[in-house]
């Protein structure tokens, strides 16, 4: 089968590193307590508000999670990016060697994009000699997945198209 020129340039990779559900479920805790001040005004506005309170700061929580991506050779990571030839091997860490990597192992010049609730962490060390950032740490749900299409990247960047 032949690339169409839709197929080209597909993401290689792509996740949102959304909010855990018992955090939407706290942040939905929002509506009823806003219901609560503008009950004595009216309990229909009340009901309104703490419906429109609730809906917005759950779609708030859920728009504002970075997003990791891969495309075109270009690692993303939140508002951050770099081409993954500038990358080194990723490394894979999961459980306490995760929980290590972003308490006492994290080095506070590395840039990380951690979220709270997601095990999985990936680091890739920086081979830029002129960057100051010598590894981006990324949270991930699929950190094995995460690792691969960097390799995948890596490898399409380095082998010359024919």
């Amino acid at each position: 089968m032949q690339k169409t020129a839709h197929d080209v340039g597909a993401a290689d990779y792509r996740e949102r590193l959304g909010p855990s559900l018992w955090v939407l479920v706290s942040a939905a805790v929002a509506g009823p307590m806003a219901a609560l001040v503008f009950a004595p005004i009216d309990t229909t506005v009340a009901l309104v508000i703490g419906a429109i309170v609730g809906v917005a700061v759950v779609a708030l929580l859920i728009a504002g999670a970075p997003v990791v991506r891969i495309h075109d050779g270009v690692l993303r990571a939140g508002r951050a990016h770099i081409p993954v030839d500038l990358l080194g091997d990723p490394v894979v860490y999961l459980d306490e060697e995760a929980r290590h990597q972003r308490g006492a192992g994290l080095d506070p010049r590395s840039w990380h994009v951690i979220r709270g609730g997601i095990d999985g962490l990936v680091v890739v060390p920086v081979s830029d000699p002129q960057d100051p950032t010598p590894v981006w740490v990324v949270s991930s749900r699929t950190p094995d997945r995460l690792a691969a299409a960097v390799r995948r990247a890596q490898l399409k960047r380095s082998t010359p198209s024919r």
